[in-house]
């Protein structure tokens, strides 16, 4: 089995954002995948919102919300922590 971190990120703009699967990251073990995913909600620089001037890193069950607020707008992403069954 491998664990793998997911990284899910809104696109297009006001109403017609929309959920997109961005990114993911196989590792060998839960504690490896915990961790990296802890790093990326720090440092995952997303598409949106172009100027990032803060972040805000929520942990829950299974991963991180992530809300980035840019000059003009807020957006977030989300880091999962999965295994592969």
């Amino acid at each position: 089995m491998s664990w793998w971190v997911v990284v899910e990120e809104q696109r297009g703009a006001g109403d017609g954002r929309s959920w997109s699967l961005s990114e993911t990251f196989p590792y060998d073990d839960q504690a490896t995948a915990e961790a990296e995913a802890e790093r990326l909600a720090r440092e995952y620089e997303p598409v949106y919102p172009w100027s990032p001037k803060s972040r805000k890193v929520l942990r829950g069950v299974g991963g991180y919300l992530v809300i980035v607020e840019g000059r003009t707008s807020t957006f977030h992403f989300r880091l999962s922590v999965l295994e592969e069954i």
